[in-house]
């Protein structure tokens, strides 16, 4: 049976400004990705088309460059812009303002 679950995965401070960090999930790899307006975003950390870490590609603005072919992926969304296809898994982040740890939101079981 699936449950969702709330886990700590760290703090901001731990996330350079327009960088980001890996983190595994069960079998999955979690690339989060710090903007520069401060948001927290999470997506499976593996490009649809070739298998590209994300979290090696370049952000501009909500938007992450795969290193492997420069397919953009909308971080929010998780869809891969036009002319290319495909999505890959999005997570829910929050962030506590008082103490800068960041929860990601995940299905276990």
């Amino acid at each position: 049976m699936m449950e969702t679950v709330k886990m700590l995965v760290g703090s901001v401070s731990e996330i350079d400004p327009k960088g980001s960090r890996k983190i595994k999930v069960g079998n999955t790899e979690v690339a989060l990705f710090r903007l520069s307006d401060g948001e927290i975003l999470a997506v499976e950390n593996k490009c649809p088309h070739k298998g590209g870490m994300l979290s090696e590609g370049m952000v501009c603005g909500r938007t992450v460059h795969c290193p492997l072919h420069d397919w953009r992926i909308d971080l929010r969304s998780g869809a891969v812009q036009e002319p290319d296809t495909g999505c890959v898994t999005t997570f829910p982040v929050e962030i506590d303002r008082e103490s800068g740890l960041v929860f990601l939101t995940v299905e276990e079981g």
